[in-house]
């Protein structure tokens, strides 16, 4: 489990491909990697990921098919949000994250507020009946609430400090980010589907 609050901007170093999984090298000299172990799950652009090897400022994963069916953004030298996984112990300051992306969102819109930026994202239509106004949503990885919905297009606001500590700011119109819709709305579909079977 994650939170969305992004600790590090890396980059994918090395990309091997593997019949049709992949194994990807990624760096960073700001993420701590000093409490992280083999077998260690770290988020990357909201990909939840297994380390497979490591050192002080690297790790490696495997990547499955299945999720570089549904996910954006894992290609060499491109940078990623990274985020090590949830201690109970940790403070919860996004919202909960598993790193299971439900799809790709296609960037609308990218305009400036003044000091915050206004992110407009259309959403897979599969997956625009969970997302909601004040709800969560993870983009890249980064826990953000929504603020407008029409159809399968909705908008955040991004404050500077999230544009200064993540990859959100490369994004331009026609950009594709990795989304992970809120966990409740999910489980309130399918307790709905249940009760009416």
């Amino acid at each position: 489990m994650f939170t969305g609050i992004i600790q590090s901007v890396g980059a994918i170093t090395q990309v091997t491909p593997i019949g049709e999984d992949m194994h990807l090298a990624i760096t960073s000299q700001q993420l701590d990697m000093s409490d992280v172990q083999l077998g260690d799950s770290i988020a990357v652009n909201g990909v939840c990921l297994t380390v497979v090897n490591l050192s002080i400022a690297h790790f490696e994963a495997h990547v499955s098919k299945e999720t570089l069916s549904v996910t954006k953004g894992l290609q060499y030298a491109h940078p990623v949000n990274l985020e090590k996984a949830l201690r109970l112990s940790d403070r919860l300051g996004g919202h909960l994250v598993s790193g299971h992306v439900d799809g790709a969102g296609e960037v609308i819109a990218f305009e400036s507020l003044g000091e915050c930026w206004r992110l407009d994202i259309r959403a897979p239509h599969a997956i625009s009946k969970y997302i909601a106004v004040k709800g969560s949503i993870c983009a890249n990885g980064v826990s953000l609430t929504v603020n407008t919905v029409t159809g399968d297009e909705f908008s955040v606001n991004l404050i500077p400090h999230t544009l200064d500590n993540t990859t959100l700011n490369l994004l331009v119109a026609g950009s594709l980010v990795n989304l992970e819709v809120d966990q409740i709305a999910r489980y309130v579909e399918r307790m709905t589907e249940w009760q009416q079977s």
